[in-house]
Parts: structure tokens; C-alpha cells; sequence
């Protein structure tokens, strides 16, 4: 006998670590840019599993990519070669620019192997190991103990003492700050183009520019972490290449696989021949026929759907709407972001307008306590925007007084 959405919550509070303050609904299906929970309530949704789902819910060619996968076979061991990887490897390269792939199963996954190859690159530089890197203040790169280490926020690192990487933070878009932290042990600068768990900060060209030219001064690799703001989110296909400032190691994940748990991470050739070889770095699900399936079918929709052209002609009308929102509710102190990643920042805790909207059938995020994110499924269209208003104006009114 099936059981009830409450009862499967009660089950899922006793089997469950208890790692997620978790909303008390069961997500059992999605259609286009809406999901429904057991019950059979509609949610307009503007999270996208965090910002994943870049075309939404049950599209039928990706589905039926994965089935067709599925029926030939689900995992190799990378003692072999599978056509999947090489032709999503051959795929990704071609949208990045970047040289040479590894399949990871996660972004945080993605993080830990671009910091092995930094080191590993520093390592044969100069003979020694135990180098430094700098990070941004704000920062998010996953919750393993490496990606750990170099998130930018000591709420998420002061229960677990002594983290592997040494680290400095330096402030997000201020070269100065940065400069000033490197030494001759440093091997790498990390940083996301667009933070997002940190507030939805873009950053600035000359910021973006200035930290490249202080790398090659220096001899130091850049590390872009995309996993959030890459995949088209922006308005291009990977944030940094608005700007022309290509990194030497770039991460992504998320939208990569549209669902499937599939990152990579991505390097120069130079950082290619000099970091990493056999037997330095190993994943047994990384870069697995099932996954770089789904991989292969994301990237050649993103090409034939004109995507990224998309997110740049709906941007304009969400981030209006933001706007329009902000001056209707003086609760609202600001608008950030770039393309469909966007935050308003409020004068108090969101978690309650959060709340409200989701009692009313929208999916929303937060991005530390007073930030509500916006990363919808990137097929969103003016319909959908004018939705999402229409239930969190009057959420926050209710809330806000």
C-alpha cells in the first residue's frame, strides 16, 4: 500500500541523516517549468534543483537520450574508453575553449581535482609540495573537506578544525586584496565569476582581467569555479567568456547533466602536460557511458534550441520585473546578478517570504539569510515571469507589512 506524503515524510525524518532542514513536501513529478508534489499541488519553479534543470521537466528528447543508454549499457570502468565521454568530452571542449576534460560526478568533485592539479603543477614547478591558494571571501566551491577549505564563508568550515588546503581570502573584486596575499608558495587563485551561495555577486571585468595578468606575472594558475554560473546561466555559455579572460582550470557540473550527477573540471594544455598523469587522479562513476550520455544530449540541445541566445533575450524582461518589484517594497534593499541568476536583497530574513510563496505554488532559494536567489530553468519565458510575480509581490506584502 502506498503511503501518504506526510507519512513519507515521518519515514524520511527517521532514515534520513538529518543534514537538510528540508520543506515538508514530496516532489513526485515535473512538467516543463513546473513541478507537483504527491498530493498533486502545481509549483511554479524557480530554483531548478539549484540551478540544474535548464530545460525544465520531462523533455522527451533528453529522456529518451538517457533510455537509449540505458539499454546499451550504464557503466564502463576508465580502463576502457566509451563513446559517450570521448564525444561529451569533444562537445564541452568545443563550448568552453578549454583543452582537456575529466568527468567528475559533482562540483565539489570538480573543485578537489582543478586543486590536485593546481598542486600538482606548483609541485613540479618549483620541487616542493604543500602549497598556498587564494580564495575569494564569500565564496561557495562544495562541502568536501578540499572545496571546503576554500569557501569563502566560516560558517560552513568552523566545525571541522583544520582543513587540508592552506588558504587566504582575499576580497571578491578588489585586485589589491588579492595581490597582496601572494607569495611564493602561492599556486593558484580560485574564484567564481558570479558567486552565487554568496550573493549573487557578479564580478567586474577589470577584477576579472586584473587577476589574470597578476597570474602570468607570477606564474600562478586561474581557477574559474562555473559550476553555478556556467551552462549558459549568464547570458553565455561559461561567465567568463563575456569577458575573454579564459582561465587555465575551469569547473563545472549542474546543468552539465540537466539531473544526471555529472561535473567536470577543464584545463589549458599547457596545465595538461605539467600537472596530473596516470595514476594521480581517479573516479570510478566519472565520466561513466550513462552519464556523458546525458552530457552529449545537453550540449548538442543547447546548440540546436539557441539557448544562451534565449537567456539573453529573456534577461531584460526578469530582470525589469526584479526591479519593478524592488521599488514596490522598500524591504528590498538591492538587485543583483547576471542573466537568469539573479538575487533580491532584503532588510530582514527571507526565509518566511520564501515560505509564503511556496505555500502559494512557487519555488524560490535563498542565498545566505536575507538574499531570495532566482536561477529558474533557463527555457523560462515572459508567461512564466509575469507568474512568478503575480505570487511572490504578494507574498512579500503579506509578510512585510
Amino acid at each position: 500500500m502506498s503511503m501518504t506524503m506526510e507519512e513519507l515524510i515521518a519515514q524520511g525524518e527517521q532514515d534520513l541523516l538529518h543534514t537538510y532542514n528540508r520543506y515538508p513536501i514530496v516532489l513526485d513529478h515535473g512538467e516543463g517549468v513546473y513541478l507537483y508534489d504527491l498530493n498533486g499541488k502545481k509549483y511554479l519553479d524557480f530554483m531548478a534543483g539549484i540551478a540544474v534543470f535548464a530545460f525544465g521537466y520531462g523533455n522527451r528528447e533528453y529522456n529518451d537520450a538517457l533510455k537509449l543508454q540505458i539499454d546499451k549499457i550504464l557503466h564502463t570502468s576508465n580502463y576502457f574508453y566509451n563513446e559517450p565521454a570521448i564525444r561529451a568530452a569533444h562537445l564541452l571542449k568545443q563550448a568552453s575553449g578549454m583543452d582537456r576534460v575529466f568527468f567528475t560526478n559533482s562540483g565539489a568533485e570538480s573543485n578537489e581535482g582543478a586543486l590536485k592539479a593546481a598542486e600538482k603543477y606548483a609541485s613540479l614547478k618549483d620541487g616542493t609540495n604543500g602549497h598556498e591558494i587564494i580564495a575569494m571571501e564569500n565564496s561557495f566551491h562544495g562541502r568536501t573537506y578540499g572545496a571546503l577549505s576554500v569557501t569563502g564563508n566560516a560558517h560552513y568550515r568552523e566545525s571541522f578544525g583544520t582543513l587540508p588546503c592552506d588558504v587566504k581570502f582575499a576580497k571578491f573584486n578588489d585586485l589589491d586584496s588579492v595581490a597582496s596575499l601572494v607569495t611564493d608558495r602561492t599556486a593558484a587563485v580560485i574564484l567564481e565569476p558570479v558567486q552565487g551561495e554568496g550573493g549573487l555577486n557578479p564580478a567586474t571585468r577589470e577584477f576579472l582581467e586584473g587577476v589574470r595578468k597578476l597570474c602570468d606575472e607570477k606564474g600562478l594558475l586561474l581557477i574559474f569555479d562555473e559550476v553555478q554560473c556556467g551552462m549558459g546561466r549568464t547570458g553565455s555559455m561559461f561567465a567568463w567568456q563575456k569577458f575573454g579572460v579564459r582561465p587555465d582550470i575551469m569547473t563545472c557540473a549542474k546543468a552539465l547533466g540537466c539531473g544526471v550527477p555529472v561535473g567536470a573540471f577543464l584545463m589549458t594544455e599547457e596545465v595538461a602536460a605539467h600537472s596530473l598523469s596516470a595514476g594521480d587522479h581517479g573516479t570510478t562513476y566519472g565520466g561513466n557511458p550513462f552519464a556523458c550520455a546525458a552530457v552529449c544530449k545537453v550540449l548538442e540541445m543547447y546548440e540546436k534550441t539557441h539557448l544562451v541566445e534565449h537567456v539573453q533575450q529573456i534577461t531584460p524582461y526578469f530582470t525589469d520585473a526584479l526591479e519593478k518589484m524592488k521599488a514596490r517594497h522598500p524591504q528590498i534593499l538591492e538587485r543583483r546578478g547576471a542573466g537568469l541568476m539573479q538575487g533580491l536583497v532584503f532588510d530582514r530574513p527571507v526565509a518566511p517570504i520564501i515560505k509564503e510563496a511556496m505555500d502559494n505554488g512557487l519555488i524560490l532559494i535563498n542565498a545566505g539569510a536575507n538574499i531570495i536567489r532566482f536561477v529558474p530553468p533557463l527555457v523560462i519565458d515572459e508567461g512564466n515571469i509575469d507568474e512568478m510575480v503575480g505570487i511572490l509581490d504578494p507574498a512579500i506584502s503579506k509578510v512585510c507589512g
